[in-house]
């Protein structure tokens, strides 16, 4: 991996983090941003700030393509490893579509369930299909 693919890779993970805390706070996330000590890499900031821009929008996807599988029934961590992806997806100059897929089934793999990468890589390729 290249030192950018690198970097941002940490980002994503540290976008997810607090992505999960701003949920489990219920708080929004530039508030939680706000009273960080230390502000995030510029990358972090813009995929946070992209997913909440797009939030209802990845809600309606994610629902859309997760057949049988209600929002408020997946996991907490797959549906916001989704909308930190869908919001990437949706920003003015996104990375490569198979870079966005591939990071978010590496986060799925390492902050989820067993079966949750399979099922992210699965609801998030309709997702990328369908804004093409």
């Amino acid at each position: 991996m290249s030192e950018q693919g690198t970097q941002r890779h940490h980002s994503r993970e540290r976008a997810l983090e607090i992505l999960y805390e701003a949920s489990i706070k219920e708080r929004p996330v530039a508030s939680v941003l706000d009273d960080l000590p230390v502000r995030p890499d510029a990358y972090t900031v813009l995929i946070l700030n992209s997913a909440a821009s797009h939030e209802v929008e990845a809600n309606e996807l994610i629902s859309r393509f997760s057949i049988d599988w209600p929002l408020e029934r997946l996991a907490l961590v797959d549906r916001l490893v989704m909308t930190l992806a869908i919001g990437e997806m949706l920003m003015d100059e996104p990375p490569p579509i198979a870079v966005i897929l591939d990071e978010a089934v590496e986060l799925a793999k390492v902050y989820s369930t067993e079966g949750s990468a399979s099922f992210v890589n699965g609801v998030l390729a309709a997702c990328a299909d369908h804004l093409k």
